[in-house]
């Protein structure tokens, strides 16, 4: 596999149209877009704001078709390629096509989400979707040498065609700060936890985690995401729940917890293993302790010290050891 530099060196002084059907703020596709801006000679943005994803793939669809290919050297097919190059391989067969492969439909939907059984025909299709995605690339990008792996395993991807290229946190928002806690909270050790509250997060480890610390009386965890009804949540009175905050007050209440719970901590989904959470880059970004969970994934940019620190997926008794280890160097500090 290449690495990133690999990547940069192939756009370079190039005419780039970048493709994308989730909206141009999202981490992945504004750091994509950033990069072809830095590095080619000129680049046009195909990608929408709209909330309704529907909306969004209609009018990247429309916006493509009214666009004259001949004047771009490359394409480079963000969020999410599966949507796009199927449909319009007709029009994009003759250029140099980046796509941005860091999902998988099949993956995704049957082993991740479990949406689908395996062997089922919308299964079957979902496959054949990617396998065509990664054919009719050029190149194909992925966010960690272990997903990439799986890539070539699984789908059939060639190794020698995937640019392996981490996330990187936005930092114009995300930086090292310090903010004094709220006054609600400024006696208690804060852990922090942010997400969409996928299966592949394990967010029910970390639920299991803080009803087994409700005893602790200063500890106090920070939940922030749409739990809803996805999850048994810990009704116990260690923890807030937030159900949204935009990046800009995310980053405050980073700023001001103790210890970042970064994940994935799922043991029951194996893309937990080949992906690195995009919450670690952002924690990494403003110098927040943080604990991880122990994957090939993780360990390929992440090593154990004093800021890092591990957990086997799936163990809730690790995860609360872990945070029991630093609230206890907290308190001792602070009564020093």
């Amino acid at each position: 596999m290449k690495n990133e530099a690999r990547l940069r060196e192939n756009i370079k002084g190039k005419r780039i149209l970048y493709l994308a059907t989730k909206n141009s703020d999202y981490i992945r596709v504004s750091q994509e877009i950033d990069m072809a801006k830095e590095l080619g000679k000129s680049v046009e943005v195909i990608a929408f704001p709209d909330k309704k994803y529907l909306t969004r793939i209609l009018k990247v669809y429309a916006k493509l078709l009214a666009t004259d290919i001949k004047q771009y050297d490359v394409v480079i097919v963000g969020f999410m390629a599966q949507m796009i190059l199927p449909v319009f391989m007709w029009k994009l067969r003759k250029k140099v096509i980046i796509t941005d492969f860091f999902i998988s439909i099949y993956d995704t939907l049957v082993f991740d989400r479990k949406k689908l059984k395996e062997n089922s025909l919308p299964a079957k299709v979902c496959k054949w979707i990617d396998k065509l995605t990664i054919k009719e690339s050029t190149y194909l990008v992925s966010d960690t040498k272990t997903h990439g792996q799986y890539f070539v395993e699984e789908l059939g991807a060639k190794i020698d065609k995937i640019y392996v290229c981490y996330l990187k946190a936005d930092k114009k928002i995300y930086y090292p700060r310090v903010l004094e806690k709220p006054e609600q909270y400024r006696d208690q050790y804060l852990v922090l936890y942010f997400g969409s509250i996928l299966p592949v997060q394990g967010v029910d480890i970390v639920m299991e985690t803080i009803k087994s610390m409700e005893n602790v009386k200063d500890v106090h965890f920070i939940i922030i995401g749409p739990i809803g009804e996805k999850i048994e949540k810990a009704n116990t009175d260690n923890v807030t729940y937030i159900n949204w905050l935009p990046q800009e007050k995310l980053a405050e209440y980073i700023a001001f917890s103790d210890l970042c719970l970064a994940g994935h901590f799922s043991n029951t989904v194996n893309k937990a293993r080949r992906t690195i959470p995009g919450k670690a880059y952002i924690y990494q970004a403003m110098g927040k302790k943080m604990i991880l969970g122990d994957s090939p994934a993780n360990r390929e940019l992440f090593r154990e010290d004093k800021d890092f620190l591990f957990v086997s997926l799936g163990c809730s008794q690790e995860l609360r050891k872990g945070i029991l280890v630093e609230a206890s160097r907290w308190r001792n500090d602070k009564n020093e």
